[in-house]
């Protein structure tokens, strides 16, 4: 067969003379590496990996041609329900077909083959979803993500983020198979805590959950995650991982593999890992995803963040602090995507419930953690949770953080006691955040009106879904009262 720089994909300008060699090096190593099977994946709309697995023989023509895949994998809500109407002329996407559950393109990236630690006869491989005629999906997460990359290079910047990651992992006392339980989405697994809570970096706590810990790190570090702190979080089973920072591109799926990693080993455990914002269980502590943001020129390489003196703020960090606080309510969709991302916003539990900044205060939405000479100079986004996207989490920093920079917007005082002031508070529901995205004229112009509309109107299914089904609530409200 003929080499890679012969195919359609290279004929479109999808795949350029560089990963065409990557991709052909590739195909020549494969047969001596023992891999069987390539899991073809991309994040999706939900920061989910998708894709389809393809035996050895098959991926020369998948470097040729790509493989085609249901666009609807792009059109689905968390409940893996499809909520754009495909069956119809106009399936509300504008820049591209979707009807009738038609195919996209995914285009490989020849360069991210990744053997899995766990699973060593099977490796990933990343691509990216365009059109079927070569063009970009306008939403597809990465595109988003690269769009407000080049608006910063285009300013001369560079942003660099660290992950700091919550979750929880849980022993499984029921997987909930039975055949009255595989709903849609299916029901959630009977659980029991791995260890006793709210004995925050106890030594003791960490080892009786090391076992756990080291599977989860020693498969973290097998896939080159930068992982730098592996600790005992507040609640029962509760954990949280660190990571060195990169580039946004390079972070985005870096958080991407480890929730994917840490969830497909634990399954392979009997256990479940979940990073959901507040799960419904007794006693549990909600867990949050801290993005950690710094400014670099990108001729120089110097953090722009890092001040002179102490308690200042450079140009650079007091218009990216400006801008953060700014766009909060409307980027809110993007860092906090679902209904339970707003359970966990209370007063006096480490998470913000208000636009505002402070010195070193994990009460503040915007913690400023800056010092003379320090290179690691940097702000820490404490709204955010780990079910958001990291491709459109990280796009609302760098969009937000740009704009207050660009427009010269200057920071309110810092806040000292952050759950007794007036300041603005966050969207206190998911349709709260969803209505205040769809007003934004940030993210209007900068990412379309195709975008913003796409976004949310998979987000309003989700509510409409919510606010349609019977709680315990009430139950236990009206059913005696009335």
């Amino acid at each position: 067969m003929a080499g890679t720089a012969g195919g359609k994909l290279a004929a479109l300008g999808l795949l350029d003379a560089e990963d065409c060699d990557i991709a052909d090096d590739l195909l020549a190593r494969l047969p001596a590496s023992g891999i069987e099977t390539i899991r073809v994946v991309f994040a999706d709309q939900h920061g989910i990996l998708r894709g389809k697995t393809l035996m050895p023989e098959a991926l020369p023509s998948f470097f040729r041609s790509g493989i085609a895949a249901p666009s609807t994998l792009l059109l689905k809500d968390t409940s893996h329900r499809t909520v754009f109407p495909v069956w119809g002329k106009d399936a509300g996407i504008a820049s591209g077909p979707m009807q009738g559950a038609n195919d996209m393109l995914l285009v490989p990236d020849p360069g991210s083959l990744m053997p899995l630690p766990w699973s060593p006869h099977s490796a990933w491989l990343f691509a990216r979803p365009v059109h079927r005629s070569g063009a970009a999906i306008p939403f597809a997460p990465e595109t988003v993500l690269q769009t407000a990359i080049d608006r910063l290079a285009d300013q001369g910047y560079a942003a660099k983020l660290g992950l700091e990651v919550e979750f929880h992992v849980f022993d499984v006392t029921d997987p909930a198979l039975g055949h009255d339980e595989t709903t849609m989405p299916g029901q959630p697994p009977a659980t029991r805590a791995l260890t006793h809570g709210y004995q925050f970096l106890t030594d003791a706590r960490y080892g009786e959950a090391e076992e756990v810990l080291d599977l989860i790190r020693r498969n973290a570090q097998g896939l080159g995650l930068p992982i730098r702190s592996l600790e005992i979080e507040m609640g029962p089973s509760q954990f949280e991982a660190t990571f060195a920072p990169s580039d946004p591109m390079t972070a985005a799926r870096q958080m991407v593999m480890f929730r994917a990693m840490v969830k497909e080993v634990c399954a392979r455990q009997g256990l479940h890992a979940t990073f959901m914002p507040k799960p419904v269980l007794p006693n549990i502590g909600a867990s949050g995803w801290h993005i950690h943001q710094s400014l670099e020129d990108r001729t120089t390489g110097a953090n722009l963040f890092t001040p002179e003196g102490a308690h200042e703020l450079t140009i650079e960090a007091a218009g990216w602090i400006a801008g953060l606080l700014a766009h909060a309510a409307e980027s809110q969709l993007l860092i906090a995507p679902t209904v339970n991302s707003y359970k966990r916003y209370s007063a006096y539990q480490l998470a913000p419930d208000r636009v505002q900044w402070g010195w070193d205060n994990r009460g503040a939405m915007i913690r400023a953690l800056l010092a003379p000479g320090d290179g690691a100079s940097r702000l820490e986004n404490r709204a955010p949770d780990a079910a958001a996207n990291p491709y459109y989490a990280f796009a609302a920093q760098v969009l937000s953080g740009l704009a207050g920079l660009t427009e010269g917007l200057e920071p309110p005082a810092p806040c000292e006691t952050p759950y007794d002031n007036d300041a603005a508070p966050l969207p206190k529901t998911l349709l709260d955040a969803v209505a205040s995205f769809e007003g934004s004229a940030l993210y209007r112009d900068v990412l379309g009106d195709e975008t913003v509309d796409y976004l949310s109107r998979l987000k309003r299914a989700e509510w409409e879904r919510y606010v349609a089904a019977l709680s315990d609530w009430e139950q236990a409200e009206y059913f005696t009262l009335l």
